[in-house]
């Protein structure tokens, strides 16, 4: 995949009066915070947006601690087992990275909160903790297993439910099972889903700034379009953007032209031209909180065509958005959208020329969480909760249109974390 001469590096040096940018092995440009001086003033005149952001305290930690014990004893669960990940923060505060050597939290239905920890990180992990706990190491040539099953006899658990999420891998799960037999090992969806699809208005609070930031960013993106741009020149520029303006963990997938068609982009080499269909779905964190945007426009003039599918993909995004109210099942939004689709004579289903995916996924810590905007889901929708609405139209072969904002329940209906675009020729309200 190399970049063109008319390229990034190119536009820079041509539009921007910045020096010629250096490439990197795979011909991407390099943008760093190290090497300001390749940045579009646009870009690199850019400020955190972070003013006033409000953390998760330790409080609202503790009430959800309490509110997983209550779904706990609900379910008939002793204890939650939670390996480094979104969840284990969630409740416990604690970031630790995944490997070999087992690190979990053992988050009991009834007693103090435990971590399990290689011995030679205890120190590192006793610096981490957000509440006093107890912190049970095991040796190299020891088991881990051992120690948990040990943490969950001192609090009176030998037999019954032990719950553990759905990403909890088979080595800790099978290594518990065979030290301690008598232990039931059953999926806790109702417990961690039951906590973390509800968002608090903190969370919610961040989840806007993720996504205010993640707009300012775009807007900043969509005014360097160039011709003879690639899809990794875009990609840069909204990355970099969103990480001047204070966006954690920016991520960026870019459609041009016929590969707009592709929900997930073409591994294809791009350029931007006259005419094409850009499509942008982007996103950052804050806090670790996600937002999760996609944009879709023309560079130039658009085609009767182009236009046409626009505004149908914008009606099924309002027909889904109608949908999402409070008591309705969260399978009726998809087919709310799904309709508008195929009443204009694509799919059926999910066949291709029409809507090939779900209509919305569930979005908090993880960009997707529980639960989806899709065919069948009988969930019901609740104040709090948080989706994307994201019908999207694929023609291969053509172009695609994808319009993504998310939104959140409410009492009074849903409400969008994000500014829907008012054209195809307008994807930005101001």
């Amino acid at each position: 995949m190399t970049l063109d001469r008319r390229g990034f590096a190119g536009l820079l040096a041509g539009a921007f009066g910045g020096a010629v940018l250096p490439l990197s092995k795979r011909g991407r440009p390099l943008i760093t915070e190290s090497d300001p001086c390749h940045l579009p003033t646009a870009v690199s005149g850019l400020k955190p947006m972070l003013d006033g952001v409000t953390p998760i305290s330790d409080d609202e930690r503790r009430a959800r601690m309490e509110k997983a014990r209550r779904l706990m004893s609900a379910n008939g669960i002793g204890a939650l087992l939670l390996e480094p990940g979104t969840t284990m923060t969630y409740f416990t505060g604690m970031g630790w990275g995944l490997s070999e050597r087992t690190f979990v939290a053992v988050l009991p239905a009834n007693g103090e909160l435990a971590f399990v920890c290689p011995g030679f990180e205890e120190a590192r992990a006793r610096e981490r903790l957000k509440f006093p706990g107890d912190v049970r190491v095991w040796q190299e040539d020891e088991s881990p297993y051992q120690v948990i099953a040990g943490i969950l006899r001192d609090r009176g658990i030998s037999t019954g439910k032990v719950g553990v999420e759905e990403r909890f891998r088979f080595f800790v799960a099978d290594g518990v099972h065979q030290v301690a037999p008598a232990l039931a090992l059953v999926g806790a969806e109702s417990v961690t889903a039951g906590c973390r699809m509800i968002k608090s208005a903190t969370e919610l609070a961040l989840m806007q700034r993720a996504n205010d930031i993640t707009m300012a960013a775009l807007k900043v993106t969509f005014s360097l379009f160039k011709e003879g741009m690639t899809q990794y020149d875009i990609q840069e520029i909204q990355s970099q953007s969103m990480t001047r303006l204070g966006g954690e963990d920016p991520w960026v997938l870019v459609g041009l032209g016929a590969a707009s068609a592709f929900p997930h982009g073409s591994v294809k080499p791009q350029q931007l031209h006259e005419g094409d269909i850009v499509l942008v779905d982007t996103g950052c964190a804050v806090q670790g909180y996600q937002a999760d945007i996609t944009k879709t426009t023309v560079f130039g003039k658009p085609t009767a065509r182009q236009t046409e599918i626009w505004h149908l993909e914008r009606r099924a995004q309002d027909a889904a958005s109608a949908a999402a109210q409070v008591g309705a099942m969260a399978g009726s939004v998809d087919d709310a959208a799904r309709k508008v689709i195929t009443d204009a004579g694509f799919g059926p289903g999910y066949k291709v020329p029409g809507l090939p995916h779900r209509t919305g996924h569930g979005i908090g810590m993880d960009g997707h969480e529980w639960t989806n905007f899709v065919k069948g889901n009988t969930t019901k929708l609740e104040p709090g909760m948080c989706f994307s609405d994201e019908p999207m139209i694929a023609i291969y072969g053509e172009f695609g249109i994808r319009l993504e904002d998310c939104l959140y329940i409410t009492d009074q209906g849903p409400k969008f974390f994000s500014p829907q675009s008012p054209g195809i020729d307008r994807p930005f309200v101001s």
